[in-house]
């Protein structure tokens, strides 16, 4: 018999944004998420190009499916619109550990509050919920806005893993890591809701 699933489907909703699981439903929306900033010719990104955002989704099932990914689509929460996705990866029961990553939104809604709404909602899920005690992050040597974005969220430097990873472009890439542990949450979440504020006092 199979044993549960560690993370299973769920809605999360705060700060104007909606995290839903990923489905194929979402594939409009998120090609059109993509082209807005052709995001896709990042080399240091995972952005699907427009005629693989299917396939993407479909891997992400494929993730779901055997347990050691889970995928959300980020929605406006008013209007549904679809913002971009976001995934708990590398997910490990065991040692109730889970990383967060695949992130990436339309380029309007970089350097506004979405992704700091959903880091929260995530976060706030994977230890208040889950009781997760740790929660990772990992990201290209050469992604330097994500390894800032990452270290504004609390989360400590573990690292570098030389030669680890293919990028698009088939060069090989360093892979720096990162992680939170369930004890420093408290603080991260004070420290992001403030952010917020700042965000939403923009706006």
């Amino acid at each position: 018999m199979d044993s549960p699933a560690f993370v299973t489907p769920v809605t999360l909703e705060a700060h104007g944004i909606r995290l839903v699981p990923l489905e194929l439903q979402h594939e409009a929306g998120l090609r059109e998420a993509a082209a807005d900033g052709q995001l896709w010719q990042l080399r240091v990104t995972s952005v699907p190009e427009p005629e693989q955002t299917r396939a993407y989704i479909e891997t992400a099932l494929q993730g779901r499916a055997a347990g050691h990914r889970f995928a959300f689509a980020v929605l406006d929460a008013a209007s549904g619109e679809v913002l971009g996705c976001t995934s708990y990866h590398d997910i490990l029961p065991a040692v109730k550990r889970v990383e967060i990553g695949f992130t990436w939104y339309a380029k309007r809604c970089q350097r506004t509050h979405v992704n700091t709404a959903a880091k929260l909602l995530m976060m706030g899920h994977a230890f208040d919920t889950l009781g997760c005690h740790v929660v990772g992050w990992r990201t290209d040597n050469f992604n330097f806005a994500s390894q800032r974005a990452i270290e504004r969220l609390g989360a400590k430097k573990d690292g570098v893993l030389r030669g680890h990873a293919m990028r698009r472009d088939g060069s090989i890439r360093d892979t720096v890591m990162y992680s939170l542990r369930a004890g420093e949450w408290p603080e991260s979440r004070l420290q992001l809701l403030d952010k917020l504020k700042q965000h939403m006092h923009e706006a």
